[in-house]
């Protein structure tokens, strides 16, 4: 009895090419069946060394150890940080009640942080060299004194304009 039948699928091609060629005749029979043949014989080979090298079956299935020792693809994933950074620039831009909670005190601080490393001023005790440093648009927007918005559903700041205040602080 036949144990393995995954060997017998290349066979069955085989036959059934060899079935597609006696009906077309592309060539001679006697070239037809040579070349049917030979097929058989490199299946059986291709069989016969499998089961010397100690693979049973046609196809060898990985063990779980060889499994666990491939790579898996690493998947891409955006940092956390960076996903809530954009989601605040976007509810930034488009609620005045967001800008103000949000967005407003997160460009404050990187404001605040640039300023002191890289010119030592502190944004609420010298005001004036600040406002100096960043700007009147940046300032109006950055300035720890800001008034919360009257409408709190009114628009934020455009894209455009915040992406202005980011690369103010940024050449700070």
């Amino acid at each position: 009895m036949i144990r393995d039948r995954r060997p017998l699928l290349p066979a069955a091609v085989a036959t059934a090419g060899l079935v597609v060629a006696l009906a077309a005749r592309p060539v001679s029979t006697r070239e037809i069946l040579a070349a049917y043949v030979l097929a058989l014989s490199a299946i059986a080979l291709l069989h016969l060394t499998r089961l010397a090298r100690g693979e049973e079956s046609w196809f060898r299935t990985p063990s779980e150890f060889e499994r666990a020792l491939t790579s898996r693809p690493e998947v891409r994933m955006r940092p956390a940080e960076l996903v809530r950074i954009e989601r605040e620039l976007t509810l930034g831009s488009a609620t005045a009640e967001h800008l103000h909670g949000r967005l407003l005190p997160l460009l404050r601080d990187a404001a605040a942080a640039r300023l002191a490393a890289r010119h030592e001023v502190d944004l609420d005790r010298r005001p004036d060299r600040a406002r100096e440093l960043l700007g009147d648009e940046t300032w109006e927007i950055v300035r720890p004194d800001r008034e919360a918005p009257d409408d709190r559903n009114a628009p934020g700041l455009p894209l455009r304009r915040i992406a202005a205040v980011i690369d103010t602080i940024e050449r700070l």
